[in-house]
């Protein structure tokens, strides 16, 4: 079985400098590169460096971003012919500064990532055919997102949505297309309209999602781990369960990998590619979670995002040499 990726690619612009500027400041950088980017793309590569087919539907405009961006998912083994070149618009670019603490400043111009339309669900539906999960991101046209899930639900492929960025109207109506909603603590955060920033804020907003319509979530809460919560029966039911609000939820920690992280830029991306190809190849939730878990850890040990993700030698060294905290 293959994984299909329908989503953004981007050319990322970064500048690194001291700190962050200041409204109408301008600072001297201490460094600028260029870097294939895009959350849909950044996931596609994860899956495939792990040596899974994957299959990316997308757009890039007609210009040296577009053809750069192409080679360099060939170049990792991601299968490009989904990809639509549009002539009338720009390829998408995020222009990202970041500060020597690690934080960091984006701007995404999407440019031909915001035209995904029912054109691009009707190049995805002959791929998820010999697909089992289809990874989903909010780079792009969000009723595309819509379109896309309600085909793979269709056709009996696992949906994950990752709900970066989180738009500003809800998006509980995606929900019902959804089988695994797998927000960072920031997307959690605006989701649920109050602070997640531990296992036990993690798992109140939890709660609060599977009451607005997600089935099972899992929220990354970086350096902390993960929490996977699931409706009763839902998927796996391997954890010891609880009572909220009249539904009945099962929820487990999984505890991060210790690392001395230098770039988290693409930690959530890695997650995701690895968290599908761990389902793809029958590992139990908890289990792919955990493997997730390590392919973020493992991104933030080199700078950049495609180039990050781990391939499947460093990936099992990985898991092998690493502890769990």
């Amino acid at each position: 079985m293959t994984i299909a990726v329908f989503g953004s690619l981007n050319m990322d612009l970064v500048t690194r400098v001291s700190r962050l500027p200041l409204p109408g400041e301008t600072l001297m950088g201490n460094e600028f590169f260029t870097t294939p980017g895009g959350k849909g793309a950044n996931q596609a590569v994860a899956a495939a460096k792990l040596g899974i087919p994957t299959t990316l539907i997308g757009r890039v405009g007609d210009d040296d971003w577009g053809r750069s961006l192409l080679t360099g998912l060939q170049t990792y083994g991601v299968k490009t012919s989904g990809i639509q070149i549009d002539s009338t618009i720009h390829s998408g670019v995020a222009i990202i500064t970041v500060a020597e603490t690690g934080e960091n400043q984006i701007i995404g111009v999407y440019g031909a990532n915001a035209r995904l339309d029912q054109s691009d669900v009707d190049r995805l539906i002959p791929v998820l055919n010999d697909s089992k999960v289809l990874l989903l991101q909010l780079e792009v046209a969000i009723e595309a997102v819509k379109l896309a899930a309600q085909a793979a639900q269709k056709a009996g492929v696992m949906v994950i949505l990752d709900p970066a960025p989180v738009p500003k109207s809800c998006i509980s109506h995606l929900y019902p297309y959804i089988d695994l909603l797998i927000p960072n603590e920031t997307e959690a955060s605006k989701l649920v309209g109050f602070e997640v920033n531990s296992v036990e804020t993690a798992t109140q907003a939890a709660f609060v999602l599977h009451n607005q319509g997600a089935k099972a979530v899992i929220i990354k809460l970086g350096a902390q781990g993960a929490l996977y919560s699931h409706l009763y029966s839902h998927l796996y039911s391997q954890e010891l369960d609880s009572e909220e609000n009249g539904l009945e939820i099962m929820a487990s920690f999984v505890p991060a990998f210790e690392v001395d992280a230098i770039d988290t830029v693409a930690a959530g991306d890695a997650f995701a590619g690895c968290l599908a190809v761990a389902i793809v190849e029958g590992f139990p939730m908890i289990e792919a979670v955990r493997r997730g878990c390590a392919a973020g850890a493992l991104a933030t040990l080199t700078i950049g995002a495609q180039v990050a993700m781990g391939d499947r030698t460093g990936f099992d060294q990985f898991l092998h040499d690493r502890t769990v905290i």
